[in-house]
Parts: structure tokens; sequence; C-alpha cells
């Protein structure tokens, strides 16, 4: 472990530190390795903070300012922890007409965070979209890969308790 990694101790454990190392290490040098750099530390520490920017940075010898245009720049990176499972309602208009807006909001409540947060227990990301495809069904709200359609604000918590 370097000195330098001590920042990182912070946030992430000894092991993803070490992780993070590994992966880094085998693609320095290695022209066009920031992207899968980038991939494969956030699969290892889940999201990629400045304090992670700059290590990959210093460590690739390229500036900051690039690689944090890469993580801002793709919206599959994140800056900041995601939840284990992703929460998304549809806002779209047959979802919003039909009630999409009071889900997102029991939802809000429900969680304790605003639209685009992680609850602090980091269980849930909560999202909102503009179409998931599923008019038919609306209002419609998606947990990981899961489509469930006609939500009632009362089913939330129902739904939810399929997660834990």
């Amino acid at each position: 472990m370097k000195a330098e990694d001590t920042e990182l101790l912070n946030e992430f454990t000894k092991e993803q530190v070490e992780q993070l190392n590994k992966i880094i290490n085998k693609y320095k040098g290695k022209p066009g390795s920031l992207i899968p750099v980038l991939e494969e530390a956030q699969v290892c520490l889940d999201y990629l903070p400045m304090s992670v920017q700059k290590k990959i940075a210093r460590e690739l010898n390229l500036p900051v300012s690039r690689v944090y245009g890469v993580v801002t720049f793709y919206s599959f990176f994140t800056m900041k922890p995601r939840g284990k499972h992703t929460v998304r309602v549809c806002l779209g208009t047959a979802c919003y007409v039909r009630g999409g807006k009071a889900i997102a909001e029991t939802l809000e409540k429900e969680f304790g965070v605003s639209e685009g947060e992680t609850t602090p227990d980091r269980m849930f990301t909560l999202e909102t979209v503009r179409c998931l495809g599923a008019c038919g069904l609306g209002p419609v709200v998606v947990v990981d890969e899961d489509v469930h359609g006609r939500v009632k604000p009362s089913k939330v918590k129902e739904i939810l308790s399929q997660y834990n």
C-alpha cells in the first residue's frame, strides 16, 4: 500500500484500495487505458469520487481534468455512492397523468431522499425517467430490471420489501 493511499482509507477498505492499485498497475503505460481502469475501478469501489480520480490521474500520468471529463461525460460512471438497488419512476406523460408524480413523492418520503440521491444505508438509489416504454402499464416503477406496472402509492412499501 502506498503512503498517498491513506486518504482513500477514509472511504474504502484496505482490500478495495489494494484492488484499485492492482487494476491501475495492470493498465499502466498502455495506450487507451483510462476507460478500462475507470470501469474496473467503479466495479470494485461502486463509485469514483475525486480522491480516486486524482489517484488514477497521477498513476496513469494524466491530467485530473481528463479523468474528470471522462467520468462526467459517460452516464455509466458515478461520483456518488449508489444503492444496492436502483429504483426508477417513470414520469412520462402516460405515467404522469396516471399518478407517476405521486409515486415519486411517496418514494422520496419512504427513502428520505430526493430524486438522484441514495439512501443513507446505500440500499436504494432513486431516479426519475421520462419514459420506460411501458405506457400501457403506467404508472411504472422499475427496480433494477424488474418492471412493476399500475403502481399505487399504497403498494410502494410492498414492492420495496422484495428488495431487502
